[in-house]
C-alpha cells in the first residue's frame, strides 16, 4: 500500500489511490458488478412475458421502472415492447419516440381498432426496443370505453393479434405502463398481462394503498383474467444512509418474500436526469450505479422466469 509521509510528527496519510478509501471501494464494487453482468447472458423466455407495471400510489418510480427495465433487457439482446397507457406519455418521452397529438398511438389501437403494427415506433436507444406511444387523446379514452363492447379486453385482443402476426419476431417482453388510478385503461392493462410488477418506494407510507391494489388484482384475476399474478416487486428510491429505507426494505421482504427482487434501485441523479434527454438511464449513462441496478433487476427477472419455466 502506497503512503505519503509528512514531516510534522511523521503522520502517515493514505494516497488517493489507496484501495481502502471509500471512492476506491465504490469504483471496485461498480467494476465487479459490471463484470458479473457481462459474464452471464440473460436467458430469453420461450413465449412473450407480458408485465403490467402498476401502483395506485403516484411518484413511486412506475414509469421509470417500466422504461429502464425494458431498456436493460433490450441492451442485453432481448426484443422488448413498451406500451404507454398513461395519458401523460412519460414513457414515450423517456424512450425518445414521437407522441404529439396527431401521432398514431395506443388510443387508436384501443378505440379505433387500428392494428398495433401500424402505431409501433422504434426507440432510438436500442435496436430491439419498440414503443407504442400515448398521446393526449388517451385522456378521453376512459369515457369512450364505457359504452364499447368487450371494453376490458380491447388491449389484450390487439396485443395477442400483434404477437401472433410477428411470429418469430415477437417481443420477448412487453411492459405496459399504467396510469396511477384504477380506471378502464388500467383494467385493460391487467387483462392484457399475465404478470404484475409493482414498484414500491423505500419511504414512509410505502405500503399505503398496496392492500387495495392487491385486492383489485384478485378481483380482475377472478372475473376477467385467471392467468394474472403479482410476480415481481421492485424496491425503488433506496437511500442506504437512512434507517427508514432499511426498515421499509425489511418490512416489504417480510410481507412478500417470494416476489421481491434482491436488487434495490437507489436514489440517483442520473436516473432523474435521463428522461429530460429523451433517454432511459441505460442509454444515458450505462455504468452509473442507477443503471447498473436496473440492469441487475432485469437480469433477476430474466433468470427467475427461466427457473420457473424449468420447474414447470
Amino acid at each position: 500500500m502506497f503512503h505519503v509521509k509528512h514531516r510534522e510528527g511523521d503522520v502517515t496519510t493514505p494516497s488517493p489511490f489507496d484501495a481502502s478509501t471509500p471512492l476506491a471501494r465504490e469504483v471496485a464494487e461498480i467494476t465487479r458488478r459490471r463484470q458479473a453482468l457481462a459474464a452471464e447472458p440473460f436467458p430469453v423466455p420461450p413465449r412473450t412475458r407480458v408485465f403490467t407495471v402498476a401502483n395506485q400510489k403516484g411518484g413511486v418510480g412506475k414509469t421509470t421502472t417500466a422504461v429502464n427495465l425494458a431498456a436493460a433487457l433490450a441492451q442485453a439482446g432481448a426484443r422488448v415492447l413498451v406500451i404507454d397507457l398513461d395519458p401523460q406519455g412519460n414513457a414515450s418521452t423517456a424512450l425518445g419516440v414521437e407522441h404529439r397529438s396527431e401521432t398514431p398511438s395506443v388510443y387508436d389501437v384501443i378505440i379505433n381498432d387500428v392494428p398495433m403494427a401500424e402505431v409501433v415506433q422504434a426507440s432510438p436507444d436500442f435496436e430491439t426496443l419498440d414503443c407504442i406511444p400515448a398521446t393526449i387523446h388517451l385522456a378521453g379514452a376512459e369515457i369512450e370505453l364505457v359504452s364499447m363492447v368487450a371494453r376490458e379486453q380491447r388491449l389484450r385482443s390487439a396485443l395477442e393479434a400483434y404477437i401472433e402476426q410477428a411470429g418469430e419476431r415477437a417481443p420477448h417482453y412487453v411492459f405496459i405502463d399504467c396510469p396511477p388510478s384504477l380506471g378502464l385503461l388500467t383494467i385493460n392493462a391487467f387483462v392484457a398481462a399475465r404478470e404484475v410488477l409493482i414498484p414500491i418506494q423505500c419511504e414512509y407510507y410505502a405500503l399505503e394503498g398496496l392492500s387495495q391494489l392487491l385486492n383489485n388484482i384478485k378481483l380482475i384475476e377472478r372475473h376477467l383474467n385467471p392467468e394474472l399474478a403479482v410476480s415481481t416487486i421492485l424496491l425503488t428510491m433506496y437511500d442506504s444512509r437512512t434507517n427508514l429505507a432499511h426498515q421499509v426494505v425489511h418490512e416489504v421482504r417480510e410481507h412478500f418474500p417470494d416476489e421481491v427482487l434482491d436488487t434495490v434501485i437507489p436514489r440517483s441523479v442520473r436516473i432523474s436526469e435521463a428522461p429530460s434527454y429523451g433517454q432511459s438511464v441505460i442509454s444515458y449513462d450505462l455504468n452509473s450505479p442507477g443503471s447498473l441496478s436496473y440492469r441487475e433487476a432485469a437480469a433477476e427477472i430474466a433468470r427467475r422466469g427461466a427457473r420457473k419455466q424449468e420447474d414447470n
